[in-house]
């Protein structure tokens, strides 16, 4: 169906060629955090990095709730005139996106915020365009795509 490693080289490469002494990388909860830590591992450089809740900022947070193990934001940084680089699994529609921008915003204001996602369902209800992307992945609307780390720190990507 589709090669992890393929996808996992090619956003690292992207990301990697974005990064500078202004740049914050900033992995959205649950599976933003998953490749931000990925990234992380494999950058040889050091790197301002943070992570970003997005519940209270979600338009379905009346149908979904909080999620059961909800993490809290954590940027203990000024994002104010920096470049932010957010950090997520799966892009669909685009709202996961949106409520992480809002969310940031409560934090400063950037200079500017790029989107880096590991895999692109397409799909979009929002006008969101990840400027980094480790590939396209196409699967039917009724199936979900969960990312993880495996036992030796590579990506798993499974379908269901």
């Amino acid at each position: 169906m589709f090669d992890t490693e393929t996808l996992a080289d090619s956003l690292f490469s992207q990301v990697r060629a974005a990064l500078d002494e202004h740049t914050i990388l900033i992995g959205i909860h649950e599976g933003g955090a998953v490749i931000l830590d990925y990234l992380l591992k494999r950058l040889d450089i050091d790197v301002v990095a943070a992570s970003v809740d997005v519940s209270f900022h979600r338009d379905d947070f009346e149908i979904r709730g909080l999620a059961k193990n909800k993490q809290s934001t954590s940027i203990d940084v000024d994002i104010n005139d920096r470049h932010v680089i957010l950090v997520d699994d799966v892009v669909h529609s685009g709202r996961t996106a949106r409520a992480a921008v809002n969310e940031l915003f409560d934090f400063g204001r950037p200079q500017s915020v790029r989107l880096a996602v590991l895999v692109d369902r397409g799909e979009r209800e929002l006008p969101i365009e990840p400027q980094f992307v480790g590939g396209l992945v196409e699967v039917p609307r009724d199936k979900r795509i969960e990312v993880r780390l495996d036992e030796n720190g590579g990506l798993v990507i499974n379908v269901d």
